[in-house]
Order: C-alpha cells, then sequence, then structure tokens
C-alpha cells in the first residue's frame, strides 16, 4: 500500500476521506494546522512541510479558507511535492470556479490552473456545494425572524461523505487529470431547501427571496454553479438533515 498525505485532513471533507483510505490499508498522514505529528501552515511551508512530504506517493489536497490565502498554499505545496518525488497530487475543487465571477471561486480556479503547470501528475475532481455548508448558511440565516434569500438561485447540495468515497477512488487510482463532475441528486431552489431546514428544525420563519446585483449573482442565478448532467449523489438534503438529527440524538 502507499502512502498518502491529506492536506486539510481534520475538515469536513479531510475527516472523511483520510478515514476511508486509512480503512483501505494506506500509510496515512494527516496534514493540518493543529494535527500532530504534521502540524502545518501550508501558508509558511517550510521545513515541516518538507518533513511530512517525506516518502510520501500520493497527496489529497483537501485544504482550504474563503478567507484567502489557498494560491499560496497550493504554491508551496507543489514545490515541496516536487522536492520530495510525489507522484500524484489529488485535488477538490468546485463546479463553477471558470464560469462564476465570485472571489473564493476564482481563487480555487487559480489552484486548479498552478496544480496543472505543475509538473506533477494530478486529478481534479470538481463538486457542487455540500449540504453541511447550506446548514451553516440557514442557520446563520434564521437567527433573525426573517430569513433573507437571494431571489431565483438554485442549489445542488451534495452529501460530503460520498465526495469523500470518490476522492478515496482516485487517490488509488492512475492520475486522470480533470474528471467528470460530482452533483447532488437534485436541483433546488435555495427557498425550497430553506423550508425543508426550518421544517426538519421545526423554526417558524418568514422566507424573503431578495434580488441583488452584481455578476457573481448573475452567474448563480444562470445555474453556472451547477451540474445537473452529473447528478450522481444519491443523499438529499432532507436525508442528510434526518440523519444529522439522529447523530444529535445519539450524542445526548
Amino acid at each position: 500500500m502507499s502512502t498518502i498525505l491529506v492536506t486539510g485532513g481534520t475538515g469536513t471533507l479531510g475527516r472523511p476521506v483520510t478515514e476511508g483510505l486509512r480503512a483501505a490499508g494506506h500509510d496515512l498522514r494527516v496534514l493540518s494546522r493543529h494535527a500532530v505529528p504534521y502540524s502545518v501552515d501550508l501558508r509558511e511551508g517550510g521545513s515541516a512541510l518538507d518533513a511530512a512530504l517525506s516518502g510520501v506517493d500520493t497527496v489529497v489536497h483537501c485544504a482550504t479558507s474563503p478567507r484567502g490565502g489557498d494560491e499560496r498554499a497550493a504554491r508551496n505545496l507543489i514545490t515541496a511535492a516536487r522536492r520530495a518525488g510525489v507522484g500524484h497530487l489529488v485535488y477538490i475543487s468546485i463546479v463553477g470556479v471558470d464560469r462564476v465571477p465570485f472571489g473564493y471561486y476564482r481563487s480555487k480556479f487559480a489552484v486548479e490552473r498552478l496544480i496543472e503547470d505543475s509538473g506533477i501528475d494530478w486529478t481534479v475532481l470538481r463538486a457542487t456545494q455540500f449540504h453541511d455548508l447550506l446548514l451553516q448558511l440557514f442557520q446563520g440565516l434564521s437567527k433573525v425572524p426573517v430569513m433573507l434569500l437571494p431571489a431565483r438561485v438554485k442549489d445542488q447540495p451534495v452529501d460530503v461523505g460520498e465526495v469523500a468515497d470518490r476522492l478515496c477512488e482516485l487517490a488509488q487510482a492512475a492520475p486522470a487529470g480533470r474528471v467528470e463532475d460530482m452533483g447532488g441528486p437534485e436541483v433546488r431552489t435555495l427557498h425550497s431547501l430553506a423550508r425543508s431546514y426550518l421544517e426538519a428544525t421545526g423554526r417558524r420563519r418568514a422566507v424573503v427571496k431578495v434580488p441583488l446585483r452584481g455578476a457573481a449573482y448573475q452567474a448563480f442565478r444562470a445555474g453556472g454553479h451547477l451540474a445537473p448532467d452529473h447528478a450522481v449523489g444519491t443523499r438529499t438534503f432532507e436525508e442528510f438533515l434526518a440523519r444529522r438529527r439522529e447523530q444529535v440524538r445519539a450524542r445526548h
């Protein structure tokens, strides 16, 4: 079995990726800012990153931050991976990074290009938004009596566990370049998804659809972030919420 390093291995996606690859018998290294023994801030790089990559065959790059720094982190990772002789770099990106002029998407697209030009054999998977992101969004918006949602925007949420399974498959296979996008099972309006969240949590909120301005909003409204032809995910948002509710009950 090979030695695989997962960046962001303690995060929402990185954790199930790590668990899946470890269960498959690989020698796993988990890298994050707080992971032991591979505690590394990719934005800083340095000798600790070189040590983490020594002897690694494949890197699965899940680390990311909407607050910025992804491109700098990717450059440091790529440079160190080349020095270490890493043979395969797997990256998780987002559907629509080349179509939606949104800052975080632009950064992810830039990282894709860095990986393509890295000189390391690579695989890139783009997925639609995770159920978890919608949950966080609705939890924040429902803190006030009226939930304000961008008008005429749809989403296609996908289960993070299913994306993790696909990344595990790709990490154990030969480098494949840009593979087919991975979308959730349903394209839904944000309004209908918010209603499902409110019903599942027993909250009563008015939901108001607000038209916005700007190129990014127009691109989202046009569905640039959707992959209706690649609706390969199986778990719906309602099933995700039900499972989440059962997990909370089990902990208490």
